[in-house]
Parts: structure tokens; C-alpha cells; sequence
């Protein structure tokens, strides 16, 4: 792959793309990884290696889109969300008549999140996906509202259906932040339209340490295809950014943990 060497302070271009299913949301999965592959080490804690940078990068990101979709062990791991701060990301939401705030959504088949996290201060709208047992132990104080997902769309998780949900309920673009299981998940399903890979100039190691796309993995013959969209070095990083290829269905069972 050739760079295109850019200044640190250089911006970042975007590039428009349409959801290979105008039913369900556009969806990006937006992910740091070290240069083996790691978005964290062995202890699967926050992953805080990248730069200002990206931390930039991933803020543009999430203030695109309408909803920001996370595991509830990404949740655990940094405690909080990314809101949106920079006034003029702000502005810009506001002027496409969007909230200053997009919808954070967790997905946490247990529930089993602790309430004191300052997730819950954060002056952000919340929203859980979540299973009807999971969902007993949360009121609307905490979560503005708690998608309780059917038995019959759980085994295994269903998530055209889930996001096709989400898209009538508003959610047009959407912000995929990890972890690799649910990654996983909506990659085996069609489900993730482009990916934003930063790079970052660190090796973490490690069999056990979590990768973007976690899971059993899928076979050479039929992994999801990339088409590089663009690639840009920012200081030592690399920012990638790809469209996910149209590919035919398939009713193969991708395994992955629940969170």
C-alpha cells in the first residue's frame, strides 16, 4: 500500500456511500487497532493508544451519524461514551437538523451493567438492546428506552431485523465502536456497509488479546471483501477507510460472544 504523507493537522476527506440494504442503517465500523491488530491488550481494558489525531477522527465520526452502537464490554472497559464537543461538529449536526447528541446505544444481551458508571451521568440519550430478562433491571432514568429483543431474534441474534427496527425509528446512519464480537456479528450479516481502520504505530501481542473482528472467524472462501477507499498518514498513523463489498447471502452460523 502507498501513503499519502498529509500534515498532522490535515483533514480528513470524506467519502459518501449508500447502505447495501435501504431498509437497514448505513453502518460504519469505526476502530483503532495496533499494527498486529489489537484494539486492546491482553486484559481487554480501554484501549487508549492512538493520538489526538484520531480521537479527532472518531469524533467526526460519531457526529455523523445519527445512532453510536457498542458492546456492553466496550462499555465496561472506558466506563463512558465519546459525545460530541467540538462546536463546530456541533453546529454542523444542527444545521442537517439532527440533535447535538446522536443516540448511544448499548448492546448487552445480560444487562448486567453497573449503573454507577459515568455513563450514565454524561449528558448523552441512551438507549439498550438488549433481551426481556435483560432488560428487568433498568428504568427510563437510566435508559431512555430499552429494546427488548424476542427469544426467536436471539438465538441466534437477528440483526437485520434489530437494525431494521432502528431504521424506522429514525436511525439512518449509524456508528459501529466495537467490540469485535458484535463486530463480528454484523459483519456475517451484511450488516456493515464501510470501515474506518486507524493504525497505530504500537505492538500489543497476545493470543488473547481482543482483534476488530473476533468470533470463530470466517474461511477464505467466503470472508467479507474490502474495496480501499482511501488511505491517508496522519504523523505516524494510518487512517483507511474502506466500503464492504456487495456479497451473496449466506446462512452460515457465526458464533460470538454475547456481552
Amino acid at each position: 500500500m502507498q501513503a499519502n504523507p498529509r500534515p498532522a493537522n490535515a483533514a480528513l476527506t470524506p467519502i459518501t456511500l449508500t447502505a447495501l440494504d435501504p431498509n437497514l442503517p448505513h453502518t460504519a465500523l469505526v476502530l483503532a487497532m495496533s499494527l498486529d491488530g489489537k484494539i486492546a491488550d491482553t486484559r481487554r481494558g480501554a484501549a487508549r493508544f492512538s493520538s489526538l489525531a484520531d480521537l479527532a477522527h472518531l469524533e467526526a465520526r460519531v457526529a455523523a451519524a445519527d445512532g453510536v452502537l457498542f458492546g456492553g464490554g466496550t462499555l465496561r472497559a472506558y466506563g463512558t461514551t465519546l459525545s460530541v464537543r467540538n462546536p463546530d461538529l456541533v453546529a454542523q449536526r444542527r444545521q442537517r437538523g439532527q440533535p447535538e447528541q446522536p443516540r448511544q446505544l448499548v448492546w448487552s444481551p445480560s444487562g448486567n451493567l453497573n449503573p454507577q458508571m459515568r455513563f450514565f451521568r454524561q449528558p448523552v440519550p441512551r438507549e439498550l438492546i438488549t433481551t426481556v430478562a435483560g432488560a428487568q433491571r433498568w428504568n427510563a432514568a437510566q435508559f431512555q428506552r430499552v429494546w427488548k429483543v424476542p427469544e426467536a431474534q436471539t438465538t441466534p441474534w437477528d440483526w437485520p431485523w434489530i437494525l431494521a427496527q432502528l431504521r424506522e425509528s429514525g436511525i439512518e446512519t449509524l456508528a459501529l465502536l466495537g467490540g469485535g464480537g458484535l463486530a463480528a456479528a454484523l459483519l456475517c450479516c451484511h450488516c456493515v456497509d464501510e470501515i474506518f481502520i486507524t493504525v497505530c504505530p504500537l505492538i500489543l501481542g497476545g493470543a488473547t488479546a481482543p482483534t476488530p473482528v473476533d468470533g470463530v472467524g470466517f474461511l477464505a472462501a467466503i470472508a467479507p471483501r474490502l474495496e480501499l477507499l482511501s488511505n491517508q498518514t496522519l504523523g505516524d498513523e494510518v487512517f483507511l477507510h474502506y466500503r464492504v463489498r456487495p456479497t451473496p447471502a449466506r446462512d452460515d452460523k457465526f458464533l460470538y460472544p454475547g456481552e
